[in-house]
């Protein structure tokens, strides 16, 4: 028997693909008193858990000079969204590195996305003979 059989996580649907190395804005649900609020946490994706227990991301941003890091469950239903703002290019699954260094320093280059040329349904509509004459 695997525990899997009998733990099912039941995953935030609010939550997108995320990836270390990624620029992300979290929104919480906070509790203040008998008020309830969204709370933003911006920053940079530095660690990815997966598991049987659904897994979790963790969060580092820089505040005032000092690094704060958050760890976010992938089932919670407190995380109202999450956006992405830039995917970082990195090369490793966990971004330690990033917590020894400045703030300058610790800048990740933009990820570019491969764009395929796609042509249009009117131009292959157009025969050949009609382009050339005008």
């Amino acid at each position: 028997m695997d525990i899997r059989e009998f733990v099912k996580p039941k995953i935030n649907p609010n939550i997108p693909q995320v990836s270390p190395g990624d620029t992300v804005k979290v929104s919480l649900k906070t509790m203040e008193g008998d008020r309830e609020r969204l709370q933003h946490f911006q920053g940079v994706v530095i660690k990815m858990r997966r598991g049987v227990a659904g897994g979790s991301f963790t969060v580092r941003r820089v505040s005032y000079g000092i690094g704060v890091e958050r760890t976010f469950p992938f089932q919670s239903p407190s995380v109202q969204g999450v956006v992405v703002l830039r995917h970082g290019h990195v090369r490793r699954a966990k971004l330690y590195y990033i917590r020894r260094l400045s703030v300058k320093q610790a800048r990740l280059k933009e990820r570019r996305e491969r764009v395929l040329e796609q042509t249009t349904p009117q131009e292959e509509q157009v025969p050949k003979e009609e382009q050339s004459s005008e």
